[in-house]
């Protein structure tokens, strides 16, 4: 059995969802052996976290407001906060045999997936009666929850808008709405919908994108996060809704794992038949991508499309597999490791087994592993477009044969993706990818 002390993560983007997580972990936390732990990152630019503590003891039941902490950091950033204070504390909670469940209730800043990796693999030091080591060891995620309103999840998600321009972040901050929206609805156990007020057709569309998003992740729609508060009518009618959602959620849910890029792109068995506009768009090639005609192509992959992930054989970048993923108007490209036919047996021999196994099934003769495939979420875009555009990326049959025959010649061809390129360009910009060894990363 695993004796780790449980821990729910409920995030949400700023507005009514981000009052739906303190609605939802207020519910969820009048149960007994509970702890709600919340830090604010308002002032974070000012170098002052607030982390507040709500809990149920076993004993009395009833819940208690411990008093807020005020925190200084000197570097204040979000992993500062994650590193200084909240790994250590989930370890310190750990270790009471009061403390039954842990409520993350995150504040929109957060995103739910670095929290968990962080948990998973952070080294947390210095916490007395304990061994170095990461709070994994003494905690595990038990779900994710994502809170979604349906009056403006989809216009967020289809955005371009940043977090510092909404004024949720430091102007350092470079993410996007589109991007916490599209990742919090990806990485989610279950979604908790708030749908009072909203256009029956945006709600029926944004529910179609979900599906798509998420497709294994159970939902309840609830008109406003007050219905979730504890002196609501019908409360217990509606703790059930709470609770049961929880309790939908299957068993092999992925509760935190982290997302690995060889991994099937169309997870959970996703709906492939459109709804309302949303559909599904594959594209899958054994044939490289010609670097100046994909960064001529791309833009059909940010208008009219919720989100687009997966693997990129570039010609002039043979041994690499590029990683793209995009969220509204925002497009990301990095690296994911080499294809299996560039590595060296003892690295593969350090490869994943199924990844082999599906490697072996579509092994080329010539070119191994090496191909293109690319899941493109759309809800207003044509998708015949975006197909036809991708396929005149590709390289022709004349440049195959120098990719197969004259890779020397293919190395000269221009790559708006690689290390070559040089700032400043119009439509691209390139910054290293944090822990990515160098590789370079493109922002559109």
């Amino acid at each position: 059995m695993d004796d780790r002390t449980p821990v729910l993560v409920i995030a949400g983007l700023p507005g009514r969802a981000a009052e739906g997580v303190l609605r939802a972990a207020e519910r969820l936390g009048s149960e007994l052996g509970t702890v709600v732990v919340r830090h604010d990152l308002a002032e974070l630019r000012e170098g002052v976290v607030r982390r507040t503590v709500h809990t149920t003891p076993l004993l009395s039941g009833r819940p208690v407001r411990e008093e807020v902490n005020v925190l200084e950091l000197a570097h204040g950033c979000v992993s500062c906060t994650l590193r200084a204070d909240l790994l250590p504390y989930l370890c310190v909670l750990a270790q009471r045999d009061s403390v039954r469940r842990i409520v993350l209730a995150l504040d929109p800043a957060f995103e739910a997936e670095a929290v968990c990796q962080a948990i998973r693999d952070v080294v947390v030091s210095g916490v007395p009666g304990r061994v170095d080591g990461p709070a994994g060891r003494a905690v595990r995620i038990e779900a994710v929850l994502t809170c979604v309103d349906a009056r403006d999840w989809l216009a967020d998600a289809t955005g371009d808008d940043t977090l510092a321009e909404r004024g949720h972040a430091t102007a350092e901050d470079d993410r996007t709405v589109a991007q916490l929206a599209v990742g919090q609805v990806e990485f989610a156990d279950a979604l908790l919908g708030f749908d009072g007020g909203a256009d029956p057709d945006i709600r029926m569309r944004t529910g179609a994108v979900l599906a798509r998003l998420a497709p294994r992740a159970p939902i309840a729609w609830l008109d406003e996060p007050a219905s979730l508060g504890a002196h609501a009518h019908s409360e217990m009618l509606r703790a059930d809704a709470l609770f049961g959602l929880l309790d939908r959620i299957p068993a092999d849910s992925r509760c935190g794992a982290g997302f690995d890029p060889h991994a099937c792109l169309l997870r959970g068995e996703p709906p492939l038949e459109p709804d309302c506009g949303v559909a599904l768009v594959e594209f899958d090639t054994d044939r490289p991508f010609h670097p100046d005609r994909l960064h001529s192509a791309i833009d059909v992959l940010l208008d009219g499309v919720v989100s687009a992930r997966g693997r990129i054989w570039l010609a002039t970048q043979p041994d690499e597999v590029v990683w793209l993923e995009s969220a509204g108007g925002g497009l990301r490209i990095g690296g994911a490791g080499k294809w299996l036919a560039a590595m060296a047996s003892e690295e593969i021999a350090q490869v994943d087994p199924e990844r082999q196994l599906m490697a072996s099934l579509r092994w080329h003769e010539h070119f191994g592993d090496r191909h293109s495939s690319l899941v493109i979420l759309v809800h207003e875009a044509d998708a015949q477009e975006i197909r036809h555009a991708l396929h005149w990326a590709l390289v022709d049959e004349d440049e195959l044969r120098q990719v197969r025959f004259a890779p020397e010649r293919v190395a000269e061809w221009g790559d708006p993706f690689g290390d070559q390129h040089e700032e400043p360009c119009d439509t691209t910009k390139s910054t290293p990818v944090i822990g990515d060894g160098g590789s370079r990363q493109q922002e559109r």
